[in-house]
């Protein structure tokens, strides 16, 4: 097994667990905020030694990714799981454009850089800091014409507090894109590899 194909597994596993947070929040207005705070705090690690310290260093923080990860790339044909593919080919999609705009690269990063003092002061999964990377979201990548529609309530999704969570979730769920991608991972790449990825996931979830 290549490391690059565990590298890859967990940044897929990273972004899984984004995406189904994101259908969670917007279906039922609630996540795991162990999940949530995992995702969130991966926006800061700039610095890792390892792939998985993107995620707190130990599988358990991203098994609800890898769990999402092992059966939806399997067993595609439910709609919940349709629907967070659709998050993470959306987000891959995204990943690729945001590669392409460097300057847009400089505001996000600039941005998380001054939101650390927030995260360190209250947390990853405290309002203000949500609110914050939200914001991010909001003035960087929703501006690009490709946009994420995220399904779900629409009760739900009009409560500042849900929809500031979905917006920093889609921000966590592209860094986990840009992870995937530095770790090799690409689009066709996916389709070859599946089978491969889904058995990775399992073996780490045993």
């Amino acid at each position: 097994m290549s490391r690059s194909l565990h590298d890859q597994t967990l940044a897929l596993a990273g972004l899984c667990q984004a995406a189904t947070l994101v259908q969670q929040i917007a279906h039922n207005g609630n996540c795991n905020e162990d999940s949530l705070e995992t995702c969130i705090r991966s926006l800061f690690a700039t610095n890792p030694a390892s792939t998985l310290d993107v995620y707190g260093g130990e599988l358990s923080d991203i098994r609800e990714g890898l769990t999402v990860l092992s059966t939806v790339l399997a067993q595609h044909g439910q709609p919940q799981d349709v629907e967070i593919l659709r998050y993470v080919f959306n987000l891959i999609q995204l990943e690729a454009k945001l590669k392409r705009s460097p300057d847009m690269l400089d505001v996000i990063g600039n941005r998380i850089e001054q939101a650390r003092h927030t995260a360190s002061h209250f947390g990853y999964s405290h309002s203000n800091l949500l609110g914050n990377v939200a914001s991010i979201y909001a003035d960087t990548i929703s501006t690009f014409r490709l946009r994420i529609q995220v399904t779900g309530n629409p009760q739900i999704l009009q409560r500042n507090e849900n929809a500031d969570k979905v917006r920093a979730l889609l921000l966590a769920g592209i860094r986990s894109a840009v992870l995937w991608r530095q770790s090799g991972g690409h689009r066709w790449q996916l389709i070859f590899t599946r089978k491969k990825v889904i058995s990775h996931a399992r073996e780490l979830l045993r």
